[in-house]
């Protein structure tokens, strides 16, 4: 080493010690290493507890050394790098006394679902990264600051610093050894700290982490190198178009992965939908029913408001393209004509072209083969009819959910009630029929389950001609809809209109697959008088005419019993069903990131086992239309083991959703072998 970056060093480690000669760490930084693709980690050599001028200088050739160690040799071969073109840098760290100390990612690494994984041990995290010791593990839902799981190890011995400053294993009290390492307030807090990395670096990270005395030391940050390449592509690039050198413009909550590039169209509510054209990046406060003939020519949706629920999100994923959401300010920040680039997975908004877009998700009839087979029915969400055709490919048996309030808004765009006192019911139903022959037609003879209209009271009056039959309601969530608008005089024309058009697409196109359900059911007297209403219009429940209700308000729960006496299933609507429970607004992105709307608390699984015991009490099935069993692996296996019957899912997720169906159910058949000898 040249005597003038020795003397260089040397000043630089006394001034880290303020004067003394502190012990350190010494830790490689290559050109090469932690690349996307390529994570290099562990092939060169890192020095603890190093202490003393002579022993960093030692320290800092042998780490430079390390370059050319026969792994560090061979990893490069088989990565395709030049041995002449890998640069090293040694970093010198002041040496971090640990109690505790582990990794972290901010990505599940094996299932690529949004949780954070910390990794935990007493001591010098040597012996942990190294494989030496087993750690706790806890698990962290990164959006919502909650704590899914933990596995707490037995640790008998840690690594620690001895008196001299070598490293020396120290065997550890046995009532400590089989403690959980971290309180719950450390874990969340450290995953904050995850959080922000991956923010930092904009893309999932594998992270190094000391405490000393409470106070967290990253040690060291890496891109996660293992994802399936899609994602990877999805995270980041690796090739010389890092994102890192782009100006991000504005940031939120990615909603619905995938990456787009194009013009930005801010979209107001008095605007014509006209406006937005084949291509554009939507940008809006927030999205309405209304929209979404607009909503199907964007390349991707950016709104200031909403959480992972909300109306913007929900058809984003149904339509397949990069919607981010809770973005605060993208309707000031961006303006009409910009290009930018929007990347949904991670919820940042880019500026410029990208050349190289990724889809949101591959197209789904491309996914459909070799799925396995499950006891229970897997079924797909259908918002917008024009995606029939390719949903029908999917290894699924019918249509768990399609929303006819996407008509509306596909097909005919006024209100209801406008058009039948102008004197055109008979053209409302032919519509209606129409798009729901669509649907029915590709998926033929599997049952197709038709909910009938759900909109708001403020949905509502933003159609043509709305605002003569609604109210302004100060809460629409919870005011005058679902089941309460079509026993109501002023509405029960339009609602007759919705039943005629279910007997059109049955009797006359002749697609018996229609069933019908019913939303946010309040009473028992309320379904009774809808029953009648059909029957006036020629529909009747029997064996190939099914009436579905969805389980949303809690008193569903409570009167399951009395309810299926009148219906032939439940569809569990976990989004509603957890904000009536919770008292949590769904739309509400500070809830969300704060733990209240999580359909994996205790009692919203309380009140689905609850449900689904007395609904089979009566020989009634329960299905569930909501995306937690697409997002959490163990709220599927929960449904699984508490007897659900079906699960009805966006296309994007039906397959891997499959796969923990299948999985619960083998190990359900596993453990009842088990027991049995």
């Amino acid at each position: 080493m040249p005597k003038d970056l020795e003397s260089s060093v040397i000043e630089e480690y006394k001034k880290l010690g303020k004067g003394k000669f502190p012990l350190v760490a010494v830790r490689s930084s290559a050109t090469a290493e932690d690349l996307p693709t390529a994570s290099f980690a562990g092939q060169q050599d890192t020095y603890l507890n190093v202490s003393g001028p002579e022993s960093l200088l030692k320290s800092v050739k042998k780490c430079w050394a390390s370059l050319f160690t026969p792994r560090a040799l061979a990893y490069r071969v088989s990565k395709n790098f030049e041995h002449d073109k890998v640069k090293l840098a040694v970093v010198v760290q002041r040496m971090v006394n640990s109690d505790i100390s582990g990794i972290m990612f901010t990505i599940d690494p094996n299932s690529e679902l949004p949780h954070i994984i910390i990794e935990a041990g007493y001591g010098l995290g040597e012996a942990l990264v190294g494989g030496k010791v087993t750690p706790d593990t806890y698990v962290v839902d990164k959006f919502h600051r909650k704590i899914l799981n933990r596995r707490v190890s037995n640790q008998t011995w840690k690594l620690v610093r001895g008196e001299s400053g070598e490293c020396m294993k120290e065997d550890i009290p046995r009532d400590l050894a089989s403690k959980q390492k971290m309180t719950d307030e450390q874990i969340l807090d450290l995953a904050e700290v995850g959080n922000q990395i991956e923010m930092h670096y904009d893309r999932p990270m594998d992270i190094e982490w000391a405490m000393e005395g409470g106070t967290v030391y990253i040690v060291q940050a890496r891109p996660v190198t293992t994802l399936s390449k899609d994602k990877n592509n999805q995270a980041d690039k690796a090739d010389d178009k890092v994102e890192s050198s782009r100006t991000i413009l504005v940031r939120g909550l990615g909603a619905s992965p995938g990456k787009a590039s194009g013009p930005v169209r801010i979209y107001q509510e008095d605007m014509s939908l006209d406006v937005v054209k084949q291509g554009d990046i939507m940008v809006t406060q927030m999205t309405t029913p209304d929209m979404v003939p607009a909503m199907t020519r964007t390349a991707a949706i950016i709104t200031d408001e909403g959480g992972m629920t909300c109306h913007a999100a929900i058809v984003a994923r149904e339509l397949g393209i990069p919607c981010i959401v809770g973005a605060n300010n993208a309707t000031e920040v961006l303006k009409n004509g910009m290009e930018v680039t929007v990347h949904g997975q991670t919820g940042v908004v880019y500026e410029g072209l990208d050349k190289e877009d990724k889809p949101a998700s591959t197209p789904v009839a491309a996914m459909a083969p070799t799925a396995p087979v499950t006891g229970t029915k897997i079924m797909v969400n259908v918002g917008v009819p024009q995606k029939a055709e390719e949903y029908a490919q999917l290894p699924v048996q019918g249509v768990g959910l399609m929303r006819i309030e996407f008509l509306f808004t596909s097909y005919i765009q006024e209100h209801p009630c406008a058009l039948i006192e102008q004197g055109r019911e008979k053209e409302l139903v032919e519509k209606l029929s129409q798009g729901i022959a669509t649907v029915a037609k590709a998926f033929y003879p599997r049952p197709v389950i038709l909910r009938t209209s759900d909109f708001k009271t403020n949905e509502y009056r933003d159609m043509k001609g709305g605002a003569r039959y609604e109210p302004k309601e100060q809460n629409p969530m919870i005011g005058w809809r679902g089941c309460s608008r079509y026993v109501s005089e002023s509405y029960r024309d339009a609602f007759l209109a919705e039943l005629k058009a279910i007997k059109r697409a049955r009797d006359e196109m002749g697609l018996t697959n229609v069933w019908m359900m019913l939303p946010f059911v309040r009473t028992v007297e309320e379904v009774v008088k809808i029953e009648r209403m059909m029957n006036e219009v020629g529909l009747y429940r029997g064996n190939d005419f099914k009436l579905y209700l969805m389980a949303e308000v809690p008193v569903i729960v409570f009167m399951a019993e009395e309810f299926a006496e009148h219906c032939d299933g439940f569809s569990i609507g976990s989004n509603d069903l957890t904000q009536l429970t919770m008292g949590a607004d769904r739309d509400s992105d500070m809830l969300g990131r704060m733990g209240y709307f999580d359909e994996r608390n205790t009692a919203i699984k309380r009140a689905i086992a609850h449900l689904i015991k007395h609904a089979h009490n009566k020989g009634v099935p329960v299905g569930i239309c909501g995306q937690a069993p697409s997002v959490y692996p163990e709220f599927c296996e929960f449904l699984v083991r508490a007897g659900i019957d079906s699960i009805s899912l966006n296309a994007d997720t039906v397959l891997k959703t499959i796969s923990y169906v299948a999985a619960a159910e083998q190990r359900m058949v596993l453990e009842s072998i088990r027991k049995q000898k």
